[in-house]
């Protein structure tokens, strides 16, 4: 039996080119995309469209990660973070915006800018099948698509007013392709001081690079300009299951010595959050 259209995938048909031929006139047939050349997409059962096409990436976030992702946000542990996003996405729009999250993960962040702007539709884009089933649900008015944010995005030029990438990788060129001349890319991303408690216990955890913000303005430069940075800095209490989830929502899972995290007293029980949230205008 088809699978019937996501109502918010519907009404992002319009942003969608063919990832192929680069048709803007993809359509719902039974249960699929397709373009007008007769290229075809699934829609999978989960409401999420599969345009990924050719040798497929490879993503970390697997479903043990994605549990444990969905586990540690629903403590409200990264709720500022959340808002600082929200907010510096509100500011830059008015209207009934068009929200892209490159590097959606579960819709988390996404779900907190379309929170905050009544109205606004989003969609997400992640190669990984098991966040995109949540990123489908994670709010009405999301839309979420299977994509490599390292190709061409399957999406017209100029048809987002906000670009968000929370801890997620970037495509500076691709990002200014699809904003808007009057659109905003907000980047949040952590500073050398987040988790720093957990990174001094478990050194496999993967740690902050000191050249990381000279690195961004490196890439962004060419395509935008910061208009506005948040920092955003607390240090918040960590149960020892939030901090197993903490550690396990990330790759450096993979790394850490299984010893050290069935150890009660090796695990810190508060961590300091800390990121920069900014706001960049195109060029």
């Amino acid at each position: 039996m088809p699978v019937s259209l996501p109502p918010a995938l519907e009404q992002s048909l319009d942003l969608l080119c063919c990832p192929t031929c680069r048709s803007r006139d993809l359509q719902s047939d039974r249960g699929a995309l397709r373009c007008p050349v007769g290229h075809t997409f699934d829609i999978a059962r989960h409401g999420y469209a599969g345009l990924l096409t050719g040798t497929r990436a490879t993503s970390g976030d697997d479903a043990a990660m994605v549990q444990a992702r969905d586990r540690f946000l629903s403590t409200g542990t990264y709720t500022p973070l959340r808002k600082a996003g929200a907010r510096l996405a509100s500011d830059a729009v008015s209207g009934r915006p068009t929200v892209v999250d490159v590097g959606c993960g579960t819709g988390y962040y996404l779900a907190g800018v379309l929170d905050q702007i009544p109205g606004a539709r989003g969609l997400g884009l992640d190669t990984s099948v098991r966040a995109l089933r949540s990123a489908a649900r994670a709010h009405e008015r999301a839309a979420a698509v299977a994509w490599d944010v390292f190709r061409p995005f399957p999406l017209a030029d100029r048809v987002a007013d906000v670009v968000l990438n929370v801890f997620a990788p970037r495509n500076p060129a691709e990002f200014h392709r699809v904003l808007r001349p009057t659109g905003r890319l907000i980047v949040v991303r952590p500073t050398r001081r987040h988790l720093a408690e957990l990174r001094g216990r478990l050194p496999a955890v993967i740690a902050i690079d000191p050249a990381k913000e000279e690195r961004l303005h490196r890439a962004l430069h060419p395509f935008f300009e910061a208009a506005v940075t948040e920092q955003v800095e607390y240090t918040a209490p960590l149960t020892r299951p939030n901090a197993l989830d903490l550690v396990a929502m990330t790759p450096s899972a993979r790394h850490v010595n299984r010893a050290d995290l069935s150890n009660d007293g090796f695990l810190p029980d508060q961590v300091t959050v800390s990121v920069l949230a900014t706001a960049y205008q195109p060029r």
